[in-house]
């Protein structure tokens, strides 16, 4: 391997050890120091391909004395690894933080791709791929969770987001909330292990999947959600924000009539709406 100081950024399995690409193999055997977001979880990896480099700790936790720490590896002239607990670094993980420094210093930093939940999920998810918004992990607070929901209301792009298992359930309910029982979400669970589960479902009925079979609530998950297709006669998502912000606040006659001069529905169609659409609290 080339003497030129370097991070690499090592993508690993995501379950299946056999999915571990050989140039990544030749890197951690290679590199000074293994920057591991949990060592713990990482030694059995190293173990089982006989891959004996030292690691140090590189998580959410990290402060800057660790990521000098790291850089005097390299202003000494070695290279590091860093690895996520499973998949692509820096995907919903810290890593990003020490990237940056790297290269404010004028070190190299190479990327090792291999394995990537977020990828995974889409290729199997049969929703569209050329164009997709990744969110990463949802607020854990039904309040901030809902409102992130409520922003991506007219997103047309696959949505792709990240969440822990005891959170799923609430999640899909608040995603069938938000957008409607009848969006077709996807559940990607476990993939690449033994009990991988891939599961497509209007998010109503996989909400009530989910509830009913616990088992749906372990593991690593991964919900990708159909972008917002507006059919004839509705209103759009946006006309549907203003309308709603002011019959929160208004009478709704008064609120169709200034959403009208707003958005240019006309004001009988909004008053209907609201007839038919109770204020969600």
């Amino acid at each position: 391997m080339e003497s030129t100081p370097t991070l690499f950024v090592v993508a690993t399995p995501l379950g299946n050890l056999a999915d571990m690409v050989p140039r990544g193999l030749e890197v951690l055997q290679s590199v000074d120091r293994i920057a591991a977001e949990d060592t713990r979880r990482s030694a059995p990896l190293l173990a089982h391909f006989g891959i004996t480099t030292p690691m140090i700790a590189y998580h959410d936790h990290s402060g800057s004395k660790d990521t000098e720490r790291l850089l005097d590896i390299l202003r000494s002239g070695g290279s590091i690894a860093l690895i996520s607990d499973a998949g692509t670094p820096l995907i919903s993980d810290p890593g990003y933080r020490l990237v940056d420094a790297v290269l404010a210093e004028g070190f190299r930093v190479s990327p090792i791709p291999g394995a990537s939940a977020l990828i995974a999920a889409l290729s199997v998810a049969g929703l569209p791929s050329d164009r997709f918004t990744f969110e990463g992990f949802m607020p854990a607070k039904e309040q901030a969770r809902r409102k992130q929901l409520d922003a991506l209301k007219a997103e047309p792009r696959t949505m792709i987001f990240y969440e822990a298992p005891h959170r799923l359930l609430d999640c899909v309910r608040d995603i069938a909330r938000c957008f409607g029982g009848d969006r077709v979400v996807v559940l990607a669970r476990e993939l690449t292990k033994l009990y991988e589960t891939v599961a497509r479902l209007p998010a109503d009925e996989l909400a009530a999947w989910v509830a009913d079979d616990r088992n749906q609530q372990r593991g690593e998950c991964v919900l990708l959600v159909a972008g917002y297709q507006a059919k004839e006669g509705d209103l759009s998502p946006e006309v549907v924000r203003c309308f709603d912000i002011l019959r929160s606040e208004l009478p709704m006659k008064q609120a169709a009539s200034i959403a009208a001069r707003l958005t240019g529905v006309k004001k009988n169609r909004l008053y209907q709406y609201g007839l038919e659409q109770p204020l969600k609290k």
